[in-house]
């Protein structure tokens, strides 16, 4: 889609996979779009000498992503936005990467994610911090009480209220709620936005153990044109669930921090 202006194919889903994932290195990208490693990194010097993006290491591996101080990086994710909702939906898919931990389990999975149940259950506040890329309104920050409902040994219901102040000052009331479902047999957990009602739920993804202290999507959910990514890290004092919404109208960017 983009080919004609990036010159190449493999510009164009270097540019892609960084707007999703933020981050990537070389082997990675060969693996993820099954395309030769060489002419992908030619790509990657070509993108980084006229300077749209930039790396650095960790470790001995070589990681690249979007320089922020290029002039036109705004405009350059618009377009890759618009590109990005206009693909069809299992190349959509195809270019989020599920960050998995190679030397875990299931046993250790399951472990992870029962502590992680057990964390939900003592949250008690939340904060959250929005951005926008898309020029909405999802931009500010704001703060709150969790009142939990359990409806059974699996099923965690969180009823949020609270107050937002975007960047221009006003502030509002908001209430959310979420429906939260443990499914031992996948080793996933499920979230849900019950804005329809519980019996109409906007189903959002399911985490999976990625690390011993991060659940991450496993698949990018697509509702109504817009796709939706998330990753839960969490410690004995809290958790920071981050989820990305990409669609004809978002590109949204949430942190939410939940606390005891």
């Amino acid at each position: 889609m983009l080919e004609v202006l990036c010159g190449n194919k493999n510009v164009q889903r270097i540019l892609l996979f960084l707007f999703v994932n933020g981050k990537c290195y070389g082997t990675q990208l060969h693996r993820s779009l099954k395309t030769p490693l060489t002419p992908l990194q030619k790509a990657l010097n070509r993108l980084e000498m006229g300077g749209l993006i930039t790396s650095y290491y960790e470790g001995k591996t070589r990681l690249y992503q979007f320089n922020p101080a290029y002039p036109l990086i705004g405009e350059v994710e618009q377009l890759l936005k618009k590109a990005y909702t206009l693909l069809p939906a299992h190349e959509k898919k195809g270019y989020y990467l599920l960050k998995t931990d190679p030397s875990s389990n299931a046993e250790t999975n399951l472990q992870v994610l029962l502590t992680f149940w057990e964390k939900l259950l003592t949250i008690t506040e939340l904060s959250f911090h929005a951005t926008s890329k898309s020029g909405g309104g999802w931009n500010g920050k704001g703060q709150g009480e969790v009142v939990k409902t359990k409806e059974g040994a699996n099923i965690l219901i969180f009823n949020e209220k609270g107050s937002w102040r975007g960047k221009e000052g006003s502030e509002v009331t908001f209430s959310n709620v979420f429906r939260w479902t443990l499914d031992r047999r996948a080793g996933v957990i499920s979230l849900e936005h019950l804005r329809r009602g519980p019996d109409h739920p906007v189903f959002l993804f399911h985490l999976a153990p990625s690390s011993k202290q991060t659940l991450s999507s496993v698949d990018s959910h697509l509702c109504e044109g817009d796709t939706y990514f998330g990753q839960i890290h969490f410690d004995r004092f809290s958790l920071r669930l981050n989820w990305r919404v990409i669609g004809p109208k978002k590109n949204e960017e949430i942190n939410y921090y939940y606390s005891s």
